[in-house]
């Protein structure tokens, strides 16, 4: 499954109406509807906050879409299908519409809603989401830096680090990883006291 990086944004203008796309990424539907949520209250002065959204939860993929009081089709539908016909998911799209007073018609209306979307995800990064763990690692202060690198070089991700009287990192692994025992190669094995792998987990992973 495809998803994304990090959050991105995205304006057009049509007819003297503007629309903001706020895209997130999100791992459960109540994360969607908190940053539905958010969104509606940033911009509280607008009149309609279209939506839509898959999410791979529980096994399943969850999608919904809304108009918002925009005509039937018109918003959260192609918003939707621009994510499905694109394999992406966990992956929330509120596009905010700021009235300009004049109707541009279901027609405009469709080509705006994805447009202003489209423009947003032009901006994305995207990434892989997989099965991975939660991974502890236990190193040196001096070996921090050269264990950040390896990390860098292979693309995995530091989610925490502890300061202590050693260092302590939560790092993601894919299954992969995990399996060819990445942490075990001779290039960083010996500067690492000791891991543990912790939870099981989906990660999102840089693409080839």
């Amino acid at each position: 499954m495809k998803t994304i990086k990090y959050e991105v944004n995205g304006e057009i203008v049509e007819k003297k109406s503007k629309f903001l796309a706020d895209v997130f990424y999100v791992s459960s539907t109540q994360e969607a509807e908190e940053k539905i949520e958010e969104v509606r209250k940033k911009y509280f002065d607008a009149r309609h906050h279209c939506f839509a959204y898959r999410i791979y939860q529980d096994g399943k993929v969850i999608e919904r879409a809304s108009d918002d009081g925009e005509p039937s089709g018109t918003a959260g539908g192609p918003m939707l299908n621009i994510l499905t016909k694109n394999n992406l998911g966990n992956i929330v799209v509120i596009v905010t519409r700021y009235f300009g007073g004049i109707l541009l018609g279901t027609g405009g209306l469709v080509k705006a809603y994805s447009q202003a979307m489209q423009v947003a995800l032009e901006k994305a990064e995207f990434v892989e989401e997989i099965h991975g763990y939660e991974v502890k690692v236990e190193l040196e202060y001096n070996q921090l830096e050269n264990f950040k690198y390896f990390c860098k070089q292979n693309t995995i991700s530091i989610i925490k680090i502890e300061y202590e009287k050693i260092i302590t990192l939560v790092i993601e692994l894919s299954d992969k990883e995990i399996e060819n025992r990445i942490l075990e190669n001779d290039r960083i094995k010996s500067n690492i006291f000791e891991y543990q792998i912790l939870e099981g987990k989906n990660i999102r992973k840089q693409r080839d």
